[in-house]
């Protein structure tokens, strides 16, 4: 595990990158916050009230040398944003209303990513997945060629790494969608140093059953191949022979996939959820996102019930996605 970050906090260290939290008075927030300053890997850019952050954080012991606060409501570049919102929201939104909704932390945080003053934002401690991810979609938006997000795990057992998706955004994804959430997830696993072998999952491997489900993920992974050709990729499979080189002999011999898959992608968000989670509680993985990708720049999502690591490797994964 810690292999899995100390490549990922070499990268970002000395990039001057700044994160955004939105969460200024949370515990968790703070003490990573204070962490990733104090070593020196990037700038956490607070939202909130600088008075109360500053008393929290004596009350936490913490310094916050290397932190900066913004507040929205005393923001010199606030005039800035409005404008800068208005125009994005295309008419869905007057002066006035952009004036009010920017004072929300996630919204004012996200449009300090949006005009270029962060790199990134964390947020999810205190909010839900909604309150995080509806100001990325309205004004970061996904990329050219993606229409949706999605959320990805990476499963770390010791030395083993492996790429689950979509675990955490879509509930039925098309096959347009899954071949997306593939292509995706290969430029996930390059940013954890994991030569991305994907398998489209299934109950079927090849044919051995029909139905629309199975129909569903073969047309996702002629999409995948037609759009990035350079991709090891491979579906329909069931898990074990996309993971079991013996099994894989069996059922799929002619596969560029030789049980060897590294990269997951699961039919539908049911399947991907209860799947990471039996990896984690069984197989004694751990989970680490999810990791929201397809945006134009990085913002993720956290449990509320994470901790202060979880924030910490959170921002570190933010930063690396930022570059």
């Amino acid at each position: 595990m810690a292999d899995l970050f100390t490549s990922l906090k070499e990268r970002v260290t000395g990039k001057n990158l700044k994160i955004v939290f939105p969460e200024g008075l949370d515990e968790r927030i703070l003490t990573a916050a204070n962490r990733l300053a104090g070593e020196g890997i990037l700038t956490p850019i607070i939202i909130g009230n600088k008075d109360e952050i500053q008393q929290k954080a004596d009350e936490l012991n913490l310094t916050l040398q290397g932190v900066e606060v913004f507040d929205p409501h005393t923001y010199e570049g606030m005039e800035e944003l409005v404008a800068s919102f208005v125009e994005r929201r295309k008419g869905k939104a007057t002066e006035e209303q952009a004036r009010e909704i920017l004072l929300d932390e996630n919204y004012f945080g996200t449009m300090l990513v949006y005009t270029g003053k962060a790199n990134g934002l964390v947020s999810g401690a205190v909010h839900s997945t909604a309150d995080t991810v509806r100001p990325a979609l309205q004004i970061i938006k996904t990329k050219q060629g993606v229409k949706k997000t999605s959320g990805v795990f990476i499963m770390v057992r010791e030395e083993e790494k492996y790429v689950f998706a979509d675990c955490a955004i879509n509930i039925s994804p098309d096959s347009q969608d899954l071949a997306e959430i593939a292509i995706e997830s290969a430029r996930t696993a390059e940013m954890f140093n994991i030569e991305p072998r994907i398998a489209m999952l299934s109950f079927s491997t090849k044919g051995s059953a029909k139905s629309p489900e199975t129909e569903r993920v073969i047309e996702a992974a002629k999409i995948a191949k037609e759009a990035e050709p350079g991709l090891v990729l491979d579906g329909e499979f069931q898990f074990d022979a996309a993971f079991v080189p013996s099994v894989a002999a069996s059922k799929a011999p002619d596969s560029t996939l030789k049980g060897d898959a590294n990269v997951f992608i699961f039919p539908s968000l049911e399947a991907g959820n209860i799947g990471y989670k039996i990896a984690q509680r069984l197989g004694n993985f751990e989970a680490v996102g999810p990791i929201l990708q397809g945006l134009n720049m990085p913002v993720n999502d956290l449990s509320r019930g994470c901790n202060a690591e979880d924030v910490y490797k959170l921002g570190l994964i933010t930063a690396g996605q930022a570059l």
